[in-house]
């Protein structure tokens, strides 16, 4: 008999992605809202891993690492589909200097309150012409976006620590 801290992950993995990929494209467009949905989606994971399965509990530990594996394919579906939109937008649909404004836009402000702290001006003026190079521009794009998924990360290994303790509590209840 299996322990219920153990994972049977090639059945959490299917059912992960089924969930997970369209929960990342969703959120996407949602934006920090969408880390509710990530959670609302982890719950869910779990709830459905553990439908028809022996025995009838699981640990809140396994919960979490469902949960974040579901956060992780979140995380990558919605990088793949932000990257793909900013190469549509782009390349695609012609919208380059647009996209290119707003980034100086965002970047000269940026500065402007860092000087306006105190910051130094060289470090500044340094940073802010290595964001304005097209490479500078990309990586500094990838990095947000990074940030952007590890910062729902933590709310995937929530929601599936939830729906852990979730399916505890409606197994209990339906003995």
């Amino acid at each position: 008999m299996p322990d219920a801290g153990t994972v049977d992950w090639k059945h959490a993995l299917r059912v992960s992605a089924l969930l997970a990929v369209p929960t990342g494209i969703i959120s996407n467009m949602l934006g920090l809202f969408g880390a509710f949905l990530i959670a609302f989606a982890a719950i869910l994971v779990v709830l459905r891993y553990m439908r028809n399965r022996q025995p009838a509990w699981i640990t809140v530990g396994a919960g979490a690492r469902i949960g974040l594996v579901t956060g992780l394919l979140c995380g990558w579906s919605l990088l793949a589909v932000k990257g793909l939109d900013l190469f549509a937008n782009r390349f695609w649909l012609h919208q380059g200097k647009v996209l290119d404004d707003q980034w100086v836009a965002q970047a000269d402000q940026q500065a402007t309150m860092m000087i306006s702290l105190g910051y130094d001006v060289q470090r500044i003026a340094a940073q802010h012409a290595s964001m304005l190079t097209p490479d500078g521009q990309a990586g500094w794009m990838v990095a947000i976006q990074l940030v952007f998924a590890a910062v729902l990360l933590p709310f995937a290994v929530a929601g599936g620590a939830i729906g852990a303790r979730l399916v505890v509590r409606v197994r209990r209840s339906s003995l």
